[in-house]
């Protein structure tokens, strides 16, 4: 199994889509007026392993590499582009020039050249080397020249790419040191962030001081009170000690979810919110399959009450889907999923798989030239504990239905294996979550599992012209293709996003900015406790 097969369960479900969002007062907010010379303690769940930013698409370790690594460019609360270490830049479909901004220096005291910045673009860029990133954010086959006199970075694509600035701007930068010998790079050293790293324990924590000669973005950022001396970011699986730790205020920030959040809420913390694609359905189309019939594809999904499924999976914090991609600030606006999945009718969905073959036996269980209607639905472990009963609900909807539900719990590895390897399988439970439609496209479409990533066999053609049209347009003006390319795969139920999940980062003694999925490491303010 190649890493890009890796790349499509992790940062499916892994990577989580993120808009600001909080609130503050009460006991543990953070009042009052910035405080420097502290430090901010932020719980993971995991622990990252590699945090090389070229070889990672764990979101505990794309977090942890925001605070050593910078990007090109980072993105403005509207979603539009500022300076990071790129000053100027200009891009069409195919190519794309970033002039580099001056006196930038890395974690290891040299300076980084333009030449240095093209290394990094040619690394992911170049298959031999198998980037889990590569096709997701750099199309395979993508060059960059290097003009040092300039200090201009010249990329030319693999493949059209209608948010190529978006996609080279935000690839995490890294010195010439640690290009040339990667060891570095899994260790977080060779950087060009806000901070480096001082101490790693695995597995418990990782500490990372500011440099002091960091001054150079995003946009027109100058340090300001109340920005860390240090961050300690702490190895902590369990959410109910995560939030004894906020309310004693030994941490200042966690992702928390769940039943323990009422305590939380109680105290009035301040939080950040993000919008996550937790409920999603994807049947496996594959050849003697029963997903490959639309028809059953539709009547399986009819015979679901989604919005009770989705009450039960968020624990009644959620909210219907409106589209695939849930990142803030979000590049195409539209609901692409109200009034095109089908209407809960399990009446229709029992005629539905008549009409399909699927007929009833005696025994109350259907089946079609003597095959019974098998489903093994996956469900991913790693996504909380309401995963479960949301999959035992499901279950007992289609059983009425008179289909033969197996249960399949599994945590990252045993859904990559599933989906990319084995493909025994019929229900994939397991989201999808990204920041651009366009990374969407090698999952939904092309080689199917195990030869490629388009793991449910999907093949609409609807879906493939519209991407087509969008590919050719840059930017924002894409987004009407994008939208009609995700229309085709709800309308045609390939895809079934039904609920996203709004999930808090707590802050306790601090304030800040989550932005595409992960915390801002330049918005964090320190206070008084």
């Amino acid at each position: 199994m190649t890493n890009t097969r890796t790349a499509a369960v992790l940062l499916g479900v892994l990577a989580l889509a993120a808009t600001a969002c909080g609130g503050a007062g009460g006991a543990g907010a953070s009042d009052g007026t910035p405080v420097d010379g502290k430090t901010f303690s932020y719980a993971i769940g995991s622990d990252p392993g590699t945090i090389d930013p070229h070889m990672t698409v764990f979101s505990v370790a794309i977090q942890l590499d925001l605070f050593l690594y910078d990007s090109l460019l980072k993105l403005s609360g509207d979603g539009k582009p500022v300076a990071g270490l790129a000053g100027k830049w200009d891009a069409t479909t195919t190519t794309a020039t970033f002039t580099l901004r001056p006196g930038i220096t890395c974690s290891d005291g040299g300076p980084l050249t333009a030449a240095d910045v093209a290394a990094n673009i040619d690394f992911v860029g170049d298959p031999a080397n198998k980037s889990p990133i590569a096709g997701l954010t750099i199309a395979p086959g993508t060059k960059a020249a290097a003009d040092e006199a300039a200090r201009t970075v010249t990329v030319t694509s693999g493949k059209p790419d209608a948010f190529l600035l978006r996609n080279v701007g935000s690839l995490p930068i890294a010195c010439a040191k640690g290009m040339g010998d990667r060891k570095l790079l899994a260790k977080g050293e060779s950087g060009t962030g806000m901070f480096a790293v001082s101490e790693v324990v695995p597995n418990d924590h990782y500490t990372l001081t500011r440099r002091k000669d960091y001054a150079w973005g995003p946009g027109d950022w100058k340090a300001e009170p109340g920005l860390p001396d240090k961050v300690v970011v702490r190895v902590i699986p369990n959410t109910t000690t995560a939030t004894n730790l906020l309310l004693s205020g030994e941490l200042n920030g966690a992702v928390i979810n769940g039943p323990d959040r009422q305590r939380l809420e109680g105290r009035k913390l301040f939080h950040a919110d993000y919008t996550a694609p937790l409920g999603e359905i994807f049947y496996n189309q594959a050849a003697g399959r029963p997903g490959q019939d639309e028809g059953v594809r539709r009547a399986l999904t009819q015979a679901l009450d989604l919005p009770q499924l989705g009450k039960v999976l968020t624990n009644g914090a959620g909210k219907p889907s409106q589209g695939m991609i849930t990142a803030e600030p979000k590049v195409c606006q539209g609901d692409t999923v109200t009034g095109n999945l089908p209407a809960h009718d399990p009446a229709a969905a029992a005629a539905a798989l008549d009409a399909a073959g699927w007929k009833k036996g005696a025994d109350g269980m259907r089946a079609k030239d003597g095959k019974p209607l098998a489903l093994t639905v996956l469900y991913g472990t790693q996504l909380g504990p309401t995963m479960a009963p949301t999959a035992e609900l499901l279950q007992q909807t289609w059983k009425s239905l008179g289909a033969d539900v197996t249960l399949k719990a599994v945590d990252s590895p045993g859904l990559n294996q599933a989906l990319f390897g084995t493909g025994e399988w019929e229900v994939s439970l397991g989201p999808v979550g990204f920041a651009l439609p366009s990374q969407l496209v090698p999952f939904v479409s092309g080689p199917a599992a195990p030869d490629g990533t388009n793991f449910a066999h999907v093949a609409n053609p609807g879906y493939d012209q519209a991407v087509q049209q969008a590919a050719s347009k840059p930017g924002e003006a894409s987004c009407p293709d994008w939208n009609a390319a995700e229309t085709a795969l709800v309308k045609r139920v390939d895809a079934v996003p039904y609920f996203d999940s709004v999930v808090p980062t707590y802050g306790s003694g601090a304030k800040f900015v989550m932005s595409q999925g992960s915390l801002e490491p330049s918005s964090i303010r320190m206070y008084a406790k």
